[in-house]
């Protein structure tokens, strides 16, 4: 998802794990400025010293949630682009190998119809799965409208279902039939488990099922919004986002937004736990949004994504720290927005989502870079 308060304007909105960008920009916000300066050449800040050799994959529109094939040879994405003809979130392939430009189209494998959020690579790479909404309407769902008591939220659309396609964007398989939102499924590095966020409890809880919809299993069951998990690189365990609403006041705010299909994620932590529930623990205690976490592939460390140094909401950049929630380590150094990191499952590259190099615009683009540890 991407997106924040006013103040976070032209972030990121994630319907399920990002949102539409053009809606939460606000042209007459100042954006805070940082003393670093990007290298046009390399299109990297002079303090980030973990990522290299740094490529730009896309050239406009807003793009996010790349995430790498089993054989790290290929990325699936969402994109809304008008140049491509997807008003919203629509999902992509690429072989970030190929020579790219802005001139570059890559194949759709949604069905074009409705919103799409959060696709991954299923076993064998000759399929992916991802969330939908157009069983519902061919459509874009609305996005939520300012509302009157300020609160930046995100839609959480009950026609959200989760499907599978192969690589010519056909359908293969509905996985999931109940009602409300069922969306942001990622899969374990042995691909045979799937996690994602459910409302059927009549909350925001992770779950896992089977590659096929078998055998679901809730895994969390705090009050709060949990979402975009991913496995730890051994498979046992889950990394997520959540808010943990801890006041009378908070609890209201947060039951009554979810009455209206609406969550507020402006203050969002890491928590990691067992992929049964067990030994859940939070990892950060940072304040503002702690998101989009990934494991480092040593398994004993976090890549996400925090405004928790931003005086007004943004920047967004990207942080590391261990699971213990020590050695906290800033990674990127951008004035604007860095996100969606995932590392390769051989751990030599990372991709994530970024504003850099946009030309003043609102575009997020993806990026490609080198690991250094």
């Amino acid at each position: 998802m991407k997106l924040l308060p006013i103040f976070v304007l032209f972030m990121i909105f994630i319907s399920a794990c990002k949102t539409d960008k053009k809606e939460a920009y606000n042209p007459h916000t100042k954006v805070e400025k940082t003393k670093n300066n990007l290298n046009k050449e390399t299109l990297l800040y002079p303090q980030e010293k973990h990522i290299k050799n740094l490529k730009q994959l896309t050239f406009g529109g807003d793009n996010a949630e790349a995430y790498w094939s089993f054989d790290d040879k290929h990325l699936v994405f969402q994109a809304s682009n008008d140049a491509w003809g997807a008003e919203c979130d629509q999902i992509y392939y690429m072989n970030p190998s190929d020579p790219l430009t802005v001139s570059s189209t890559h194949p759709l494998l949604s069905t074009g119809k409705g919103r799409t959020t959060c696709s991954y690579f299923m076993p064998g790479d000759k399929s992916i799965i991802y969330a939908s909404t157009h069983l519902v309407s061919d459509d874009c769902p609305p996005t939520p409208e300012r509302r009157a008591d300020g609160k930046y939220v995100w839609p959480i659309y009950n026609s959200f279902d989760i499907f599978t396609a192969d690589l010519e964007g056909n359908i293969l398989k509905q996985l999931t039939d109940e009602p409300g939102y069922d969306a942001e499924a990622t899969l374990n590095p042995a691909g045979d488990l799937i996690v994602f966020t459910s409302i059927r409890s009549g909350d925001l809880e992770l779950y896992t099922m089977n590659i096929d919809g078998s055998n679901v299993k809730q895994v969390t069951s705090g009050l709060g919004y949990d979402g975009g998990a991913f496995f730890s690189p051994d498979g046992t365990k889950l990394i997520f986002r959540a808010s943990r609403p801890k006041t009378d006041e908070a609890v209201k705010e947060y039951k009554d937004l979810l009455a209206e299909g609406l969550v507020k994620p402006t203050e969002m932590e890491l928590f990691v736990c067992n992929i049964d529930g067990t030994d859940l623990k939070q990892i950060t205690n940072l304040g503002k949004a702690n998101w989009a976490p990934f494991y480092h592939p040593s398994g004993n460390k976090i890549i996400f994504a925090s405004n928790h140094t931003s005086e007004r909401g943004f920047p967004f950049n990207l942080y590391m720290i261990n699971l213990d929630g020590t050695g906290l380590e800033q990674i990127t150094f951008d004035d604007q927005f860095d996100s969606f990191p995932m590392f390769s499952y051989d751990g030599k590259k990372l991709i994530f989502a970024s504003n850099r190099n946009n030309g003043g615009t609102r575009d997020t683009n993806l990026f490609l870079a080198e690991w250094a540890d």
